[in-house]
């Protein structure tokens, strides 16, 4: 989901007085999940979605969930690839429980859950030093009209089947594009690892990638490194997505417990995505998005 090609990409509902009243021990009584535990199912090697030491910012927006609700949080840890929902949220065995109860970012809309309503929204992005060729980029259109990219001395990172691909080919820069797995073989090896790397030692001089790994990658080399720059969806590109979280079909309960945690929580939300430096958009009503 991630951003593997990121973007995990996206997700509305009004949340009634009845809803903002239901308690944990109501939620059991009507079959909804484990009231010890604000059971999470997440990748716990995602920067900056999450990981093992609770780093990211789904991690915090848990962390936030579960003491509201009184409960410690417990993760449920399984590589973001394919069949992820399937091994995690929709896992059971006879006579068991299932292992988690809520995966804390989904495309609103997506099919293999029953989504929430969005909580932030967000685009993909330019990132790129801020230096040579570059120095005076700080648009979409100044990247466009760039003549070192139009000349082909840029060399612009891209994950496969994503809507970065597209968009270098609507505007003609195909060769100039370095295609990146949006999931890697190795667990071990992020998305965020691979453009990191290539950006620093120069193998590419730009990167289009989900806003949340924009944001982490300006986080991690630090301050001025890197300029992100936001990129607004056109005729046949689509770039951008609302994310909701996502619980098991037939547990209405508990998706609206989840809807009132995010209605309930929605400045605390905004100020951890904004120091994760996440580029946000408003979030449309109505509607839902597809996954990247």
């Amino acid at each position: 989901m991630n951003a593997t090609t990121v973007t995990r990409a996206i997700r509305g509902a009004v949340i009634g007085s009845l809803v903002l009243g239901f308690s944990v021990a109501t939620l059991a009584m009507d079959g909804g999940p484990d009231p010890k535990a604000f059971r999470v199912c997440k990748d716990g090697n995602n920067l900056p979605f999450s990981n093992t030491a609770r780093e990211g910012f789904e991690d915090r927006i848990a962390a936030l969930f579960a003491k509201d609700l009184g409960l410690p949080v417990e993760d449920y840890n399984f590589p973001q690839r394919l069949g992820f929902i399937r091994n995690t949220l929709r896992f059971k065995l006879p006579d068991q429980d299932y292992p988690c109860d809520v995966v804390m970012g989904v495309p609103s809309g997506w099919g293999q859950v029953d989504a929430t309503k969005a909580y932030y929204r967000s685009t993909y992005a330019l990132v790129f030093p801020p230096k040579g060729a570059l120095a005076d980029v700080n648009t979409e259109e100044d990247f466009l009209k760039n003549e070192a990219v139009n000349t082909g001395q840029v060399r612009i990172g891209v994950f496969d089947r994503s809507p970065g691909s597209a968009w270098l080919a609507h505007h003609q820069l195909v060769d100039a594009g370095v295609p990146y797995r949006s999931m890697h073989p190795n667990p071990d090896v992020t998305p965020a690892d691979l453009v990191a790397t290539d950006l620093s030692n120069g193998k590419i001089a730009a990167a289009v990638v989900w806003g949340p790994l924009a944001g982490h990658l300006s986080r991690q080399a630090g301050e001025g490194t890197y300029r992100i720059v936001p990129l607004s969806s056109e005729k046949g590109v689509k770039f951008d997505y609302a994310m909701a979280m996502g619980v098991r079909r037939g547990e209405p309960e508990w998706k609206a417990k989840i809807e009132s945690l995010i209605e309930k929580n929605q400045d605390a939300i905004a100020a951890i995505l904004a120091e994760y430096k996440v580029p946000t958009l408003p979030i449309e009503e109505g509607g839902n998005d597809v996954a990247r």
